[in-house]
């Protein structure tokens, strides 16, 4: 029961650090400092996503689900559960690159914005 709720507790982390990524930009426009912390995030993120990487979380899930004697899945997280809600047909290369390029559309504007903001002060 503990394994299967650590796995659960990855899913919750994954999800987290998904939402910070393509989110985290709007809690650095309030606390700039956070910048240190997301912008390595959004780095990983549209890495993972533009070069087609595994994150690390995916197989730490699936680990802890068999050990608890569950069935693990192969592809990644966003695959699993994201996708599915997302574009039930599946992900490709090319919902890949999307994803990747919307971490960055969604962020680069606001970082401009912070830049802008900073220079005037």
């Amino acid at each position: 029961m503990i394994l299967r709720i650590a796995a659960d507790g990855v899913v919750l982390l994954h999800l987290g650090f998904i939402l910070f990524v393509l989110f985290g930009a709007l809690l650095v426009w309030r606390w700039p400092r956070l910048a240190w912390v997301h912008l390595p995030a959004v780095a990983w993120g549209a890495a993972v996503e533009l070069l087609h990487l595994y994150c690390p979380l995916t197989p730490l899930e699936n680990l802890l689900r068999q050990a608890a004697g569950q069935q693990g899945y192969s592809g990644g997280f966003v695959e699993q559960y994201l996708i599915p809600l997302i574009y039930p047909a599946g992900l490709t290369a090319q919902t890949q690159l999307w994803l990747g390029a919307l971490v960055l559309l969604v962020n680069l504007p606001i970082y401009l914005g912070l830049l802008l903001r900073q220079r005037r002060v």
